[in-house]
């Protein structure tokens, strides 16, 4: 049959509704990135909620009996059990768990029969000052060793300094830092009688334990920021940077420092969230009143609930530094921290 030109056509789509329910869905990259990363932290908490659980009831033997010691009659250990609701039904005590956790109730401690709470609330400002000092220490020494050692070592030049260097910061990186603590200790208080080697709340008290933590994190970043600053001072653009013969301070803090940024906050972010966790023999070393001396205690003295609570406030601390370097990325760099993601 003919075409007729009177002959019905398929209406025209209305406006704002071209490409359909793909076109209304589409989100743009920075949301869908940030709603990705936002959805990992949910499932990595859940899990993690779900493990500190079952610290508690994986432990070999009755907890409540461990921590009362053998001599307890039948009748105490019954009674701490149902003060912590070890004697009800374990989907019971879970959902307890999981609604406690929303009003902020964490429990309370077996030892000092403190709510855990109020102990964390006391003892993790000691925590963080420490951790973030220290990265802060490694973050601002890390930088110009890297970029010092970089730039003398481009093209093959001065090779025994920067092989000298290499060597230096290689030892330092393997060094256990509990065993840089002992050496500091050594040095420092016994040796010199120059700083003191356990206590908290003095600039004095805190220089060995930062130097401590801080000494092989400064010693990896800058070796990754040396690398990355040797790739960066032999590329391309940086022969165009030179032809226009810029001033030297110019050349590398305005075109280099902000190429190599990128994989220098992507491991600087890393070890902030590794400093966290390494607090606690740290704090055990040098006599430190924070979280990671106060798990230790709890462990020894069998005190589950609070040692369950730090544990969680250690990995929610970590989860929560992982998602803001994240996005700390995506506004330096946003092509190739959403690419990834």
């Amino acid at each position: 049959m003919a075409f007729s030109p009177l002959a019905p056509t398929a209406p025209e789509p209305l406006p704002g509704r071209r490409g359909g329910r793909r076109a209304v869905g589409r989100l743009s990259p920075r949301l869908s990135f940030l709603l990705r990363r936002l959805g990992r932290l949910v499932v990595s908490l859940a899990i993690v909620v779900v493990a500190t659980f079952l610290i508690i009831h994986l432990v070999p033997g009755d907890p409540v009996r461990a921590v009362l010691g053998p001599s307890a009659s039948t009748e105490l250990v019954a009674r701490v059990r149902g003060e912590l609701g070890l004697d009800k039904p374990l989907l019971t005590q879970f959902t307890d768990y999981v609604a406690g956790l929303f009003r902020g109730d964490l429990g309370v401690s077996l030892q000092s029969h403190r709510t855990v709470v109020d102990t964390i609330a006391q003892r993790l400002p000691a925590t963080l000052i420490l951790a973030l000092v220290s990265f802060l220490v490694a973050a601002l020494g890390a930088l110009p060793i890297g970029i010092a050692t970089a730039i003398v070592a481009r093209g093959g030049r001065h090779r025994l300094v920067d092989l000298g260097a290499a060597g230096l910061l290689g030892l330092l990186i393997l060094i256990p830092n509990f065993l840089l603590a002992v050496g500091l200790i050594a040095l420092f208080n016994i040796a010199l009688g120059a700083l003191p080697a356990a206590g908290w709340g003095t600039p004095a008290q805190a220089v060995l334990p930062v130097l401590a933590l801080a000494i092989g994190p400064l010693a990896y970043l800058a070796r990754i920021v040396h690398v990355e600053m040797v790739a960066v001072l032999d590329a391309p653009y940086m022969l165009t940077a030179r032809s226009k013969r810029l001033p030297g301070h110019l050349l590398h803090l305005r075109h280099a420092l902000p190429n190599m940024l990128t994989s220098a906050l992507t491991i600087g972010g890393m070890i902030l969230s590794g400093l966290v966790a390494a607090t606690v023999l740290i704090e055990t070393i040098f006599a430190i009143p924070g979280l990671g001396s106060t798990i230790v205690g709890s462990i020894t003295a069998k005190d589950y609930p609070m040692a369950q609570g730090i544990v969680l406030v250690y990995a929610t601390l970590v989860l929560l530094l992982n998602l803001i370097v994240d996005l700390v990325l995506v506004t330096v760099d946003p092509r190739s921290s959403i690419s990834e993601g």
